[in-house]
């Protein structure tokens, strides 16, 4: 049988009933929950069949609607609305149309039954990226559709009024992953970091995208990351190419990774949240 993931992102880390009522309505394909509080966002994965997978995102993105607002949100990732994106992923090739179908499916209830302005990226869009459509933030997005620079691909033509917009995609897994620096480093360092190692930089990594941000609860910076394609590069170089300007005080992973690409971590650096989409599904087979 087919298995797709879902991982929608949620702009709410900070209050744990909300995060954890938001859980519980994605239902019992949810593999895994990260919080940041600095990010103010919580990343959740759940794996489901096709025909199935889009319903139990509808059911958590319907509590999202009505727990999370936007209004004063202040946390330092990038956002345009309370479901920010929600990518359907498939874990082969042989998938990727599946994928796509239930992307589209999702994205069109998304719009029709919860109001919300749908963009698409990525294949679906045609290279089009989730980066080029947050950039701004949602004020700027809001007033890019208000001016018809940007047309929604699903959903009405302004944003939602608490709820701004969402992103929908269909892709292959990525490795979504952070490293916080020692100090005396601090944010124009990570920043400065950020944009030497992501893809495009004097040092630049493959389908690497890089920000600096302060995580002003611990008084730290962070080099936020994710990796598009762990094929082409993984964690560890990631680890070692931040390490060049800046000793690295922790890593975290966001989410679940391949076990592929963690394959050459180094022992001596300990990686929170370490897990794996294969252990995670395998866990779910037994339950």
């Amino acid at each position: 049988m087919t298995t797709l993931l879902a991982y929608p992102n949620v702009s709410e880390g900070r209050d744990a009933d909300v995060v954890a009522a938001i859980a519980d309505a994605f239902g019992p394909g949810l593999l895994d929950v990260h919080t940041d509080a600095d990010h103010h966002r919580s990343a959740y994965t759940l794996a489901g069949a096709p025909g199935e997978l889009a319903a139990a995102v509808m059911d958590g993105a319907a509590r999202v609607v009505q727990l999370v607002a936007l209004g004063g949100h202040d946390g330092v990732h990038p956002r345009v609305g309370a479901v920010d994106v929600a990518p359907i992923i498939h874990l082969t090739a042989q998938d990727r149309g599946a994928a796509s179908a239930e992307a589209l499916l999702l994205a069109d209830r998304l719009g029709e039954e919860l109001a919300l302005p749908v963009f698409l990226y990525g294949e679906l869009a045609g290279g089009r990226t989730r980066a080029g459509l947050r950039r701004g933030g949602v004020e700027a997005l809001s007033a890019r559709m208000r001016f018809g620079e940007l047309v929604p691909d699903f959903g009405p033509r302004v944003p939602h009024p608490s709820a701004g917009a969402v992103l929908v995609a269909a892709r292959a897994p990525l490795v979504a992953f952070n490293l916080v620096l020692e100090p005396p480093a601090g944010l124009e360092q990570a920043r400065a970091i950020a944009a030497r190692i992501r893809e495009g930089g004097p040092e630049g990594l493959a389908a690497v995208r890089a920000i600096g941000v302060a995580l002003s609860r611990r008084g730290l910076a962070q080099v936020s990351t994710n990796i598009d394609d762990p094929e082409c590069t993984t964690p560890a170089q990631v680890l070692a190419a931040v390490g060049r300007h800046a000793t690295v005080a922790e890593a975290e992973l966001v989410g679940l990774a391949p076990a592929a690409a963690l394959a050459d971590w180094p022992a001596e650096l300990e990686l929170g949240g370490r897990a794996t989409i294969e252990n995670m599904l395998a866990r779910r087979a037994t339950a």
